[in-house]
């Protein structure tokens, strides 16, 4: 018997080749390995693969609470800590006071406790991240305000890989909506297998979060005519989008007609700094509200910062098969937003003759 403990947090290719030598050892004499850990860091950890894809003659036991709960419900802490009710391991008081310290200190304190302690399989990226779990998780809301007032659309164009995604921000009331498409072949199963996040992506679709369109692209003048759809009720304040697919985007406009002012940023340490300090700053101030979305939520697990000696911030990947575009589309989208919100009010002037 060999025993793989806190397989989760192995090093990645050292770690493989070590599993690998053990199994096969232990194929040729019909052995048993007992692999035990806390969660790994995403759906494409070996360990994760265990879990949600197992092999025949396996067995799985996993407690993992549901994502999205107070880091020091009793409830769930319990559910990751079976032990602490029976005096094993770290008793549930000791474990709600680490949370309530985590949750004050905040950033990589909180998700460093999410990962080992509560057993949730979040980024435990080291990097800077644009927006930790629990930040964004304030901005969610299970009823949102009303579509009133103009709105502001970010768009992130995709190709054959790539998502294409469209935010839509109202910033008279913070309400943001978001939705991502890729077209139909790979199939969505076939992309989350690819891109390590197994089943997700079929969950989105399932949600009506994402959708498909188009065959190895996605169409964008089609798409860009089913975003506008959507707003149709709605005065458009503003179109922004990355400068570097601008000539794509702006051929596809003239061909749906749009009638809209375009905003052009650019995704380098100049303008990606400031929109990512205002999307940030906005949703610290309580301005960004969202229904809960695994879109967003997988997308803001993969959206790294990067800084140059200045400490300006631009928009990165954790991972080479990340998919950020969800989150790069409501940046651009909310930055906007909140540059419109602040210009000052212009008042009437009386002229006298």
């Amino acid at each position: 018997m060999a025993i793989l403990d806190e397989r989760g947090h192995w090093e990645l290719d050292r770690g493989d080749e070590l599993e690998a030598a053990l199994l096969s050892g232990l194929g040729k004499r019909g052995g048993r390995a007992l692999i035990i850990s806390t969660s790994a860091r995403d759906d494409t950890h070996p360990f994760s693969r265990w879990i949600d894809d197992p092999v025949t003659g396996s067995f799985v036991q996993e407690h993992r609470p549901p994502i999205g709960l107070p880091a020091d419900d009793a409830d769930s802490l319990l559910l990751a800590n079976p032990g602490a009710a029976f005096g094993i391991g770290n008793s549930v008081d000791w474990l709600q006071d680490q949370a309530r310290r985590c949750i004050a200190r905040g950033g990589s304190a909180l998700t460093s406790l999410r990962l080992h302690n509560r057993n949730e399989r979040v980024s435990g990226e080291s990097r800077d991240l644009l927006i930790t779990l629990d930040e964004w998780l304030g901005c969610e809301a299970d009823t949102l305000p009303s579509r009133d007032g103009s709105v502001v659309i970010g768009i992130d164009l995709g190709g054959s890989a790539s998502m294409t995604a469209a935010a839509i921000c109202w910033p008279a009331t913070g309400r943001l909506e978001c939705r991502g498409t890729f077209p139909a072949a790979p199939s969505l199963l076939d992309r989350g297998q690819a891109d390590g996040v197994s089943g997700r992506y079929v969950e989105m679709l399932d949600r009506g979060e994402l959708s498909v369109l188009g065959d190895r692209t996605v169409p964008v003048a089609a798409w860009l005519t089913e975003v506008l759809r959507h707003v149709a009720d709605c005065n458009i304040l503003a179109i922004t989008a990355d400068r570097y697919k601008q000539a794509e985007l702006g051929e596809a406009m003239q061909r749906a007609g749009v009638r809209a002012p375009v905003v052009w940023r650019g995704q380098g340490f100049r303008d990606g700094g400031e929109d990512c300090e205002r999307f940030r700053r906005a949703c610290f101030d309580g301005q960004v509200i969202a229904s809960p979305s695994l879109l967003l939520r997988s997308a803001f697990a993969d959206a790294v910062t990067l800084r140059d000696p200045a400490n300006n911030l631009k928009l990165a990947k954790a991972r080479s098969t990340g998919r950020i575009d969800a989150a790069a589309a409501t940046v651009l989208a909310v930055a906007q937003g909140a540059r419109i919100t602040a210009q000052p009010k212009q008042r009437a002037r009386a002229l006298w003759v």
